[in-house]
């Protein structure tokens, strides 16, 4: 290897050096991704009121759920509050009716989402909607013994509001809203109900940003979130949900496994590349075999002996002289370059000069080739004679 050839390597070894520090120091982009998972600790995970869940009711149980509530719940020995906090939490017929009757049995649910089949308790919602960029959204608890503050919040999401409630079963406990740069109130709805169903309650709740890690941490948000909690029964255990989370664990192939832990991944890269200098050098010291090619066997003597067996066995002199006939031509086109397509003096004298015979030799064994064309049927002797004159003549130009 010559010193060019080093330089450039150690060029291409120092770019690539420099590309893998500049990835591994560069700093992240804030990941906005609606998980509500108790393990992400990005700003819509819900990794900081999961561990503070302990603080805030200390004298109960905390049980994380991670199988679906249909058959959660299919012990009718549970007693508590089960806990739904995510995007969007859709449940099938038999799934909501199994959770009805966990509430009528005299426990809890409580549920933050923006969707949810909640149609068959007449319960209704819609996107409460502005048109003023200037306008800012407000919550607050309608309960006179909890703090009156407004809060706010300065990221884009969807506002639900409920439309059509059941009054006789239902307790507004928080709403929401827009205010104007003048502080009047634009759009006002309903946020946050408590339904009654038999001895149990199931509190709905439209905003479940408000337990992410970022509504958490920023300014005292944190009290208003404490405000909400506070209707769930201190006294009973709290199933936390894992199942309906839009960010659960879940691997989807080998590959995204592989990619998404950062250690495995900076493996898998260092790993192709050495893949690649393998390639590169070992193919430059090793040449490519040259593979030994045999020669087609030229069959053309064996099937032509095959073929004069069959005729002669079966004693069909004529076909075989005819056959003798037509390679003798063939042989004077391709040997001595004569064309055969018409027979008389002019080619006996090209043929004489070029196979070094006579005039009279060349005659002779035509004349015979002629005799023997015309007969209907050709002797044993006949056949070895015009054999032993075409042998003859090729044997002398060979």
């Amino acid at each position: 290897m010559d010193k060019k050839t080093k330089t450039y390597i150690g060029l291409f070894l120092l770019l690539i050096l420099a590309i893998v520090f500049y990835e591994y120091s560069k700093p992240k982009p804030l990941n906005w991704y609606p998980s509500f998972a108790k393990k992400h600790k990005i700003p819509y995970g819900t990794y900081v009121l999961r561990n503070e869940l302990n603080t805030l009711f200390p004298s109960v149980e905390i049980e994380d759920v991670k199988i679906p509530p249909y058959i959660f719940l299919g012990d009718s020995t549970k007693q508590g509050t089960y806990v739904f906090i995510d995007n969007a939490v859709n449940f099938g017929d038999a799934e909501f009716k199994r959770i009805l009757n966990f509430v009528e049995r005299g426990n809890d649910v409580f549920m933050s989402t923006h969707g949810a089949i909640i149609d068959t308790l007449n319960l209704e919602t819609e996107s409460l909607i502005t048109s003023n960029l200037d306008e800012k959204v407000f919550f607050k608890m309608t309960n006179k013994n909890l703090p009156s503050t407004e809060y706010s919040f300065d990221r884009g999401f969807r506002n639900q509001v409920f439309t059509e409630i059941d009054t006789l079963r239902t307790t507004v406990l928080g709403r929401t809203g827009y205010i104007d740069k003048n502080g009047e109130r634009t759009e006002e709805g309903i946020n946050f109900i408590k339904y009654s169903f038999g001895k149990g309650n199931m509190y709905f709740h439209t905003f479940p940003e408000l337990f992410t890690n970022y509504y958490l941490l920023k300014e005292n948000n944190n009290q208003h979130t404490a405000a909400v909690l506070s209707y769930l029964d201190a006294t009973k255990t709290i199933y936390w949900d894992e199942y309906y989370k839009t960010g659960k664990t879940k691997i989807t192939s080998p590959m995204h496994f592989l990619l998404s832990n950062p250690s495995l991944k900076w493996a898998y890269y260092s790993v192709l590349l050495g893949l690649l200098f393998f390639v590169i050098f070992e193919g430059k010291r090793k040449q490519r075999y040259i593979p030994i090619i045999t020669p087609l066997k030229n069959q053309t003597l064996a099937f032509t002996r095959t073929i004069a067996n069959m005729y002669y066995e079966k004693s069909e002199h004529k076909n075989i002289a005819e056959h003798k006939i037509s390679y003798l031509l063939d042989f004077i086109r391709l040997k001595l370059r004569i064309p055969t397509n018409k027979i008389d003096a002019t080619f006996y004298k090209y043929v004489a000069s070029r196979s070094g015979n006579s005039i009279e030799d060349i005659e002779k064994l035509f004349d015979y080739c002629d005799q023997v064309h015309l007969k209907n049927i050709v002797t044993k002797e006949e056949l070895l004679k015009l054999n032993t004159l075409i042998e003859d003549f090729k044997n002398s130009i060979k």
